[in-house]
């Protein structure tokens, strides 16, 4: 038995580009999802201008929104200590509760350190004290942590020319905005929230469909798909329909 694509001629199926317009979401829905984003993300100034602009409701939690954003911004500058103290004053239980992000938090802030040991002409007895102080008893009681402080220990021993890539790694500032997704989500689920914004869900939710459909119905789906969402090609998507 032959499916309904196989079997309709290709003249007689619509064109792709009608059935994307068809299926046009309300511009009230893509407002909804660009709100949800910037409050869920931290971003509560462009959140408040976007409702400006929108002429919608701004969120009701706005300093919760404010200090989403203020870790955020801690963790991508590289100030630890000051994200740490900002989760402790959201809530205590998110450290506590979470060895592993805890570790993690600490470990990069003794990453931040040997990267200052460079600025402040090679002195490394910060980051000594610091790791014996504050991870060395953690590392002590979990293999897996004392492996990983034991790869960051060596960016002191080893020439920054002379690291090899997943060491190099640890040094590159990207690690920062990975470990403040993790943070957010964490807040997020210690308040029983969705802990990522519905337009993330919805981005895996299309390349799951659209790989789907192209295992289904070949030389349906065009090579290239756009999102489609500016006013330019709406328009001209409606001249054509």
């Amino acid at each position: 038995m032959t499916s309904s694509a196989a079997s309709t001629p290709p003249e007689a199926r619509p064109n792709w580009d009608q059935r994307v317009w068809a299926a046009k979401a309300p511009k009230s829905d893509i407002n909804a999802l660009i709100l949800d984003y910037l409050t869920m993300e931290g971003y509560p100034k462009a959140a408040a201008n976007f409702c400006k602009e929108a002429n919608m409701k701004t969120p009701g939690d706005e300093y919760f929104t404010q200090t989403l954003w203020e870790v955020r911004q801690q963790m991508q500058r590289g100030d630890l200590q000051a994200a740490i103290e900002t989760l402790n004053e959201i809530d205590p239980k998110i450290l506590e509760g979470d060895e592993e992000l805890h570790f993690l938090l600490l470990r990069l802030q003794l990453v931040e350190i040997i990267r200052d040991c460079d600025v402040d002409g090679g002195d490394i007895q910060h980051a000594l004290e610091f790791a014996r102080t504050n991870l060395g008893p953690r590392a002590a009681a979990n293999p897996k942590f004392l492996d990983d402080l034991e790869k960051t220990m060596a960016l002191l021993m080893i020439p920054r020319s002379q690291l090899e890539p997943p060491l190099a790694a640890m040094l590159d500032t990207k690690v920062r905005t990975d470990a403040a997704e993790r943070v957010i989500s964490a807040v997020m689920a210690t308040r029983s929230r969705r802990t990522m914004a519905g337009i993330r869900d919805l981005v895996k939710l299309r390349v799951w469909a659209e790989t789907k459909g192209r295992m289904l119905s070949a030389n349906v789906i065009p090579d290239n798909l756009s999102i489609d969402l500016n006013d330019e090609y709406e328009n001209d998507t409606a001249m054509t329909t």
